[in-house]
């Protein structure tokens, strides 16, 4: 398995155990870099030490921030989906990169780690 595909899964049985969803932000708001497909990606990690890390790589003026899971799947996604950004997944390396996906790719394989019912919109 490749390190991004080794960062996605543990990104999601990381998310489920915790709740927790982590990102990086300033006062200013958050980095939305651009995909190789030219749209926004809204980057997140499993956890606070991964999205520590990042911070620091992006600059000092960057903070690790929390939200629990409900509220992520609930309101950010539903969010960036209108927006159409794409959703980044445990990016790491000095280079801070990985692998993303559309919010519907994240919820359908949020959804099978949890045990639901498929997505389907």
């Amino acid at each position: 398995m490749s390190t991004s595909g080794a960062q996605t899964a543990a990104f999601f049985r990381e998310i489920v155990q915790t709740s927790t969803i982590w990102w990086v932000r300033d006062d200013d708001g958050s980095p939305t870099p651009v995909s190789s497909s030219g749209r926004p990606v809204f980057p997140y990690w499993s956890s606070e030490a991964r999205a520590r890390r990042a911070a620091q790589l992006w600059g000092p003026q960057f903070r690790a921030v929390s939200m629990p899971l409900d509220h992520w799947r609930s309101a950010a996604l539903p969010d960036l989906a209108k927006d159409d950004f794409r959703v980044g997944i445990n990016w790491s390396g000095q280079r801070l990169t990985g692998w993303d996906f559309t919010v519907d790719e994240v919820i359908n394989r949020l959804t099978h780690v949890l045990g639901e019912p498929p997505y389907d919109r």
